[in-house]
């Protein structure tokens, strides 16, 4: 085995003080005993509630095409195989979903995963860790109950009470006419939805762009900022424009899809996983259409071999995940997740 070395042209005391510093700085304690606690916490409860806990790969040869996603990519080189390119998961769905389909089991994993080209803020870090939760024979709204009692359960000491259920309950029609000031049913199509935005004082992009695109514009700029924070919200019903692994809701214009918001911040993500395989594979093939036109960053190969699981054995089930490090960011009273996440990337750019 070779080792490379790079040469630094800085004098080796110094950096190494420099070095030590930042260090000490991005290791406490308390940080390591609360990250602890409540991941202790959380498999407890899904211990006793009969999800098994699982482990699964963080590289991979192939992901599921989300165009929303960019990702990180490394090559493996192997005396036997040669060179390729693996992918740093940025979500487990992938390898869970393999699980349920052989055991017919409630799962549950506590995962480092990767996203990349991702903006850097108080509640965003490239390296993060996901709580992802799949209870078989449920739908999403039985997962709001859950994931109510979860909270509930294994809250840490000195909880704000504005984080703790009951849950609000809201459909996306909802809190788009009543925050956002217009009606989510009469902008099915793109002109009219485009129309409301040039009416807000959005400026949109001169080339076209899709209808999931402008809404999430009118979210993110007249929705989002606005939204209650008395209590955790769940926000059910997204619009079937937006395409994700949910299944659709009978006759209406929605996904059987919500996400959770708690003290402003974007919790969790909840599906009522699709197992038709004729829509999981055109879905994988607009997306892989999508990312292809994307530039300058990995393009994962499409792992299509995960369509032979949705062979009508499937089982029914609603999948949650969810946003450890910011769950945890609310729980201890912090401001952002840099603080909760040791040696996090962001930080040690700026003093290394």
């Amino acid at each position: 085995m070779s080792i490379r070395i790079r040469c630094l042209s800085v004098h080796t005391t110094t950096f190494t003080k420099n070095f030590d510093t930042a260090i000490v700085a991005l290791v406490d304690i308390e940080v390591i005993k609360l990250r602890s606690k409540l991941k202790n916490s959380l498999r407890r409860w899904f211990d006793e509630n009969g999800y098994l806990e699982v482990s699964t790969p963080l590289l991979s040869p192939s992901l599921i095409p989300e165009s929303s996603i960019s990702i990180f990519s490394t090559i493996y080189s192997s005396y036997l195989h040669g060179e390729r390119e693996l992918y740093l998961v940025p979500s487990p769905e992938l390898h869970m979903k393999r699980i349920i389909h052989k055991t017919h089991q409630s799962i549950y994993q506590i995962s480092k995963c990767f996203r990349n080209d991702e903006q850097s803020g108080s509640h965003h870090n490239p390296e993060f860790t996901m709580l992802e939760y799949y209870t078989v024979g449920a739908d999403e709204i039985d997962s709001i109950e859950i994931t109510q009692r979860l909270f509930d359960q294994t809250k840490l000491p000195n909880t704000p009470d504005h984080l703790l259920p009951p849950f609000k309950k809201m459909s996306m029609a909802e809190v788009c006419y009543l925050v956002g000031g217009f009606d989510l049913e009469k902008v099915q199509n793109i002109r009219d939805l485009k129309e409301v935005a040039k009416n807000k004082g959005l400026t949109l992009p001169e080339k076209p762009e899709s209808w999931d695109d402008t809404f999430n514009r009118l979210f993110l700029n007249f929705v989002e900022p606005f939204l209650p924070q008395d209590k955790p919200l769940v926000i059910y019903d997204y619009p079937r424009q937006i395409e994700c692994l949910a299944k659709d809701k009978p006759n209406s214009f929605y996904k059987k899809r919500w996400e959770l918001y708690a003290g402003g911040v974007e919790l969790a993500n909840c599906y009522d996983e699709e197992d038709d395989y004729t829509k999981i594979a055109d879905f994988f093939r607009k997306q892989a259409t999508l990312i292809a036109l994307k530039e300058g960053l990995p393009i994962a190969d499409v792992d299509y071999e995960m369509l032979d699981i949705f062979d009508g054995t499937f089982p029914q089930c609603s999948g949650v995940a969810l946003g450890f490090d910011r769950l945890l960011m609310l729980q201890g009273r912090f401001t952002r997740v840099g603080d909760l996440i040791l040696f996090n990337l962001s930080d040690t750019l700026k003093r290394i």
